[in-house]
């Protein structure tokens, strides 16, 4: 095992008790020496990361191989995993960063050597954090390896991907050189299959960095614009049409157009089309900035991404570009174009599963669907979020799927669907889960809330995830009510039919600085921060960015302990019990209920979406459907446990207001 090889070498190693890590990291059982100062924990690296991997050692089974996946150590022939998993999602870059030296301010690579910006080592740490909030499923956001061209901040974006097969090298910590990035990995999937963890990564197929690797090999997998066109480069404007996804029917006028005309005007063939031997020098000579020679050599460049969604008023995607898919332009929009117009994108060519070409570039497609593949067999993964899956071509999400899936049938893809109305056709096309919107319409009390839960969640068709917060979305602490909301929303959402439990990274801290402002937000958004503090107005998608270990709630750290050993407590029941809305003697639409029913056994979750305290008497008859008798139940109010007794059918509960309650009931069916 990785862990064992990297564990030798750090014990091998002296160090010094000079090295901060966050007191949350240190667990119960660690003996090392461990020294406070002014309120900072301090360890020796090398003492501290060997016993955490000596650990892991001790709770291995001889012989297992931890780089294969869970499903497959456990002979799990399907993904149904996924529906009662515990999900934490993780951007190794910013979870696991920290002032290592303890004083002063963050620095990537500090002046003692340690490197405080994420790395798999300390991830391997944070895992045995996350153990201790009973996750059993952690969510990489990207971890290939990344562009620093274009950047929209201090570090390149983890979505502008370099190279798709790559690990991203600055994952690699210095306290084991010697070791690659890659065994890191390695040493991180192998650690959290140990711990009973399941390990999905992002995957981006749509498109890559504008400097990708794959330029030297396949500068026809890419689209070019001339290098003078690029200041006014953007998605032209379509009047009289709104905000929308375009049908076939728009194509003749959005084709008509003018500003479309002069927009396809500035697309160019490939740089080896336009002179295939100067291209063989360029790439002879293998310059270290491969596009800036193509820039200097032919006057062209890698057009920036944009919304496939007409007259979208977010900006260009700078950082990014598009991938050819196919080689021609898509077959309803043929007719309005020039027959030798060069490659180019617009709406239709990127919503490539609405309005396909004739000619797949099959040999990107092939390469494409090994990428996935490529991580299972040298990582042993346990799914991916496939990004923008849906705008794919239909053929080739197939691909993605039939192939991961031939390795490990349990493999489980998540959809990046946000629109709950597509959750069946996301099952139809092979998804086992969908984001969704919850992180939407949750915070929005009392009527967004209360659709979601009573109407939405317990119609889906497939699972979702269930979060009060993603890593696009802004946090739950600053929504309005947030104070109420950062319990009453993941309560809630821990217990929702069809719910997938999601815990955003820093969320059970309390962080309240989002990492991207890419859903429900705006510029003003990034700025929560006190101006004082030194993360002020930055944001983990493009900074470098620490969590607020030392000082972070913990009273909403420890409630989601506490909530989250209680929902894998009721596991089964949220899974196969019936589900049943609550009867109340009187609802006016701002108590969120759910039940669940089976085997004598029942679970009921009731959520106040008003500010105003309110008194409620649940029925437990017309509830279950059915004439029962109670033999004990007992009420969880978020801390501790109550017995209560029902009167004659029907149980009685007083919620404060935005507040919540758990009530278990053992029961008869008479």
């Amino acid at each position: 095992m990785l862990i064992r090889k990297i564990m030798n070498f750090l014990r091998e190693k002296k160090g010094k008790v000079n090295y901060a890590v966050p007191r949350l990291w240190i667990p119960a059982w660690y003996d090392g020496e461990v020294k406070e100062i002014n309120g900072k924990y301090f360890v020796d690296p090398y003492e501290f990361y060997s016993k955490i991997l000596e650990k892991l050692t001790k709770m291995s089974s001889e012989g297992e191989n931890y780089l294969t996946s869970i499903a497959t150590l456990k002979g799990e022939n399907d993904p149904s995993w996924i529906k009662h998993s515990k999900m934490y999602s993780m951007l190794v870059r910013t979870t696991t960063s920290y002032n290592h030296k303890g004083f002063g301010r963050f620095e990537p690579d500090d002046v003692l050597g340690y490197r405080e910006s994420g790395t798999f080592l300390k991830a391997i740490a944070v895992l045995m954090y996350l153990k201790r909030l009973d996750v059993d499923t952690i969510y990489l956001l990207p971890v290939s390896k990344v562009s620093d061209l274009f950047k929209k901040g201090e570090v390149g974006s983890p979505y502008a991907v370099k190279n798709p097969i790559e690990i991203e090298d600055s994952y690699h910590d210095p306290l084991i050189d010697g070791f690659d990035v890659e065994d890191e990995f390695k040493a991180f999937v192998e650690a959290a299959h140990i711990l009973g963890m399941r390990v999905l990564i992002d995957f981006i197929p749509r498109t890559a960095a504008r400097d990708s690797d794959l330029i030297k090999d396949h500068p026809d997998w890419f689209y070019w614009i001339r290098i003078e066109d690029l200041p006014s480069y953007g998605p032209p404007k379509i009047p009289g049409m709104g905000f929308k996804i375009p049908d076939e029917n728009d194509l003749e006028y959005i084709y008509s157009l003018e500003s479309v005309r002069k927009h396809l005007e500035k697309f160019s063939p490939n740089p080896k089309e336009i002179d295939p031997q100067k291209w063989e020098n360029v790439v002879r000579n293998n310059p270290e900035n491969l596009l800036g020679e193509i820039v200097k050599e032919f006057g062209l460049i890698t057009p920036p991404g944009f919304s496939d969604w007409i007259n979208d008023p977010q900006p260009t995607w700078d950082d990014v570009t598009f991938l050819r898919l196919y080689l021609d332009p898509p077959k309803a929009a043929k007719r309005f174009i020039d027959y030798d117009q060069p490659p180019y994108i617009l709406f239709d060519v990127i919503k490539a599963s609405l309005f396909p070409g004739d000619e797949e570039n099959i040999e990107l497609w092939d390469y494409i669907a090994s990428t996935v593949p490529s991580y299972q067999k040298r990582f042993g993964i346990d799914g991916i979020r496939l990004d923008m899956g849906h705008a794919l071509p239909k053929k080739l999400e197939k691909m993605i799927m039939d192939r991961a899936r031939e390795i490990d049938p349990a493999f489980a893809f998540i959809a990046e669907e946000l629109d709950v109305s597509r959750d069946e056709e996301a099952k139809k096309a092979g998804y086992d889960a969908i984001i969704g919107n919850s992180w939407w319409m949750m915070p929005r009390v009392p009527d967004k809330a209360y659709e979601f839960y009573q109407d939405i969640a317990p119609n889906m068709k497939i699972p979702y995830l269930a979060a009060a917060e993603t890593p696009d979305t802004p946090r739950i602490r600053v929504r309005e009510f947030g104070e109420d909301l950062k319990k009453l929303v993941p309560f809630l959402l821990a217990f929702s039919p069809n719910g997938i439990f999601f815990i955003n990274s820093g969320q059970e801290l309390g962080e309240i600085e989002p990492m991207n402002l890419g859903l429900d937000n705006n510029d003003e958004g990034r700025a929560v921060l006190p101006p004082s503090d030194e993360f002020f107005a930055k944001l983990a998608f493009f900074d470098h960015y620490a969590l607020h270990w030392d000082n972070h709630d913990e009273e909403v750290l420890d409630f989601l302990k506490r909530l989250s050993v209680v929902r894998g407590i009721y596991s089964d029941l949220l899974e196969r019990g019936e589900y049943r809305p609550v009867w109340f003697d009187w609802q006016d639409g701002k108590t969120a209920n759910a039940s669940f029913w089976m085997d004598g056994k029942a679970v009921i979750a009731i959520g106040n979406l008003d500010k105003n305290p309110r008194g409620i008497r649940i029925d437990l008859k017309n509830t279950k459907g059915g004439d029962i008798s109670v033999r004990r139940a007992r009420i969880w109010d978020g801390e501790k446990w109550e017995s209560i007794s029902d009167e004659s059918g029907w149980i009685s509960v007083n919620l404060e207001g935005l507040s919540f309650s758990l009530i278990e009931v053992f029961y008869e069916e008479v």
